[in-house]
């Protein structure tokens, strides 16, 4: 296949025959696919090969998947980390139990224009390579798929999907914001945006607790011995003692985060320290990695991240580790963030007048484009990612509904969906992160019928589901019927 004007090439092209359920890796979070996949091709491309200036071969990879019976939809599968893979085009992000592509979707996923690890950032030193990363690769992958999907089937997508969460999640604003056209329903979720003063924050955080942790024999900070497993329980058991009863219910799970004003200070000791209360030196650390990153003259950088089940959470079979370091900093992308900074240097590097002037590349709010196409746009963020705080992606939301006409307009064509315990993108104790946002924005777009809920189930609690509901509502327990079940639930204010 050939597109005139384009520097494209199919660089492989297998029929994929139908498959029973089962795991496929699908990076950086290994999803496991419950449902049995149909057969489809699966065409594999490069755009506009070239050689960078740091002489390493670029182009932009991408995978399509056509699969045999198709539902008339395209989806764009967004990336995660700093990508650098061209990951299984499948669409299982925030789909519930049933990909994208076993629905009959075509589905694309891109390495967004270079390979590499997924944290490996040297594509950079290469401006164009950068530029592809950042937007340019996005917009490109979804014109030639449109194309691709048009000659293969003879006839358009009716409808077209942009799914992500992480560098996903990024993508999918980024589309709405620059690609406002493209795409007829957008899902962003945890998205990795404003990632200067993100990792300030983080490396905020990690100064409090490198600060008043013991020195190893090395004279580093043990951050490990902090707090003690039993502290750690003490805390997470205060937040819920304060917080979890909210929604009107005591289930371990805080739905009515926005009323959750919790302060450590309540744990303090009255004298020495016990099993049952922490130290000032610690109540200390946690008030000050809890509190939004300010520079030295008093602006806010970033917000604070909320206290809630999954920030003391780190350790083997964990997927990341909590902001609350443990003394068993495991995660597949590294070490916990306490053990990641020197604490002066930080200090220093976070207090400088010039960090001030980080600034929000996402900060492009006016999408009356996006929305008088029709566009449909809905965000949804774990209240437990330590990466990314979801202060600041409702900050996002409330800054955009603002440019928008207010709450009341933006709310017929974009909505926002927070969830307890859940930490980056999946993941977290005593969360609910299993759900289909992806059948909420199809039902949005192609019946008007707008999510004024969403159905969570979890494995952490076999049995149980709970509504997550759009900001500002929370779920709410309606005070009978079985607390298991969503259906005894209401979205409320």
């Amino acid at each position: 296949m050939r597109i005139p004007g384009t520097a494209m090439a199919i660089t492989k092209a297998v029929a994929v025959p139908a498959a029973p359920a089962g795991s496929i890796g699908l990076t950086p979070f290994p999803t496991k696919i419950p449902v049995p996949m149909p057969s489809y091709c699966r065409a594999d491309g490069a755009i506009d090969p070239r050689t960078g200036v740091d002489g390493k071969h670029y182009a932009i990879g991408f995978a399509i998947a056509l699969p045999d019976k198709w539902n008339g939809r395209f989806l764009f599968q967004g990336g995660g980390g700093l990508n650098g893979a061209v990951n299984p085009p499948l669409g299982a992000v925030a789909s519930g139990d049933d990909p994208a592509l076993a629905r009959g979707f075509v589905v694309v996923s891109t390495d967004t224009g270079h390979r590499g690890a997924v944290f490996d950032a040297s594509f950079m030193k290469d401006q164009q390579a950068a530029l592809d990363f950042a937007y340019v690769a996005v917009g490109k992958v979804t014109t030639i798929a449109k194309q691709i999907i048009a000659q293969y089937y003879g006839e358009p997508a009716e409808h077209s999907y942009f799914v992500g969460c992480s560098t996903g999640g990024r993508e999918a604003m980024l589309v709405a914001e620059k690609y406002p056209t493209y795409f007829n329903g957008v899902v962003s979720g945890d998205p990795a945006m404003r990632t200067d003063n993100s990792n300030a924050e983080d490396a905020w955080a990690a100064v409090a607790f490198n600060q008043v942790a013991p020195k190893d024999a090395s004279g580093k900070p043990d951050t490990g011995k902090v707090f003690s497993a039993g502290d750690r329980k003490l805390l997470i058991d205060s937040i819920l003692n304060e917080c979890d009863a909210k929604d009107g219910l005591k289930d371990g799970m805080i739905f009515d985060f926005q009323a959750c004003h919790y302060n450590p200070a309540v744990l303090t000791c009255s004298g020495a320290k016990t099993d049952t209360c922490l130290s000032d030196v610690q109540v200390h650390a946690l008030q000050k990695a809890f509190s939004p990153l300010k520079d030295s003259i008093g602006n806010e950088l970033y917000p604070a991240f909320p206290y809630d089940t999954g920030i003391t959470v780190s350790g083997p079979g964990t997927m990341i580790a909590g902001i609350v370091p443990s003394a068993v900093p495991t995660s597949p992308f590294g070490p916990d963030l306490a053990t990641t900074y020197d604490s002066d240097a930080a200090e220093r590097t976070i207090n400088a007048d010039g960090t001030r002037k980080l600034i929000d590349t996402y900060d492009w709010t006016n999408l009356s484009t996006f929305s008088q196409h029709g566009g449909k746009l809905i965000f949804y963020h774990g209240l437990s990612d330590p990466w990314f705080s979801p202060l600041d992606t409702l900050g996002y939301y409330q800054n955009m509904a603002r440019a928008n006409g207010g709450l009341d307009l933006v709310e017929h064509w974009s909505r926002i969906f927070f969830v307890p315990g859940m930490s980056h993108c999946g993941g977290g104790p005593a969360t609910l992160d299993k759900f289909d946002m992806l059948t909420a924005v199809v039902n949005w777009v192609e019946k008007g019928t707008p999510p004024d809920s969403v159905t969570a189930t979890g494995n952490d609690f076999p049995g149980r589901s709970r509504p997550l509901c759009p900001y500002p509502r929370h779920a709410q327990y309606k005070g009978s019927g079985d607390p298991r079940n969503a259906a005894n639930f209401i979205c409320t204010q």
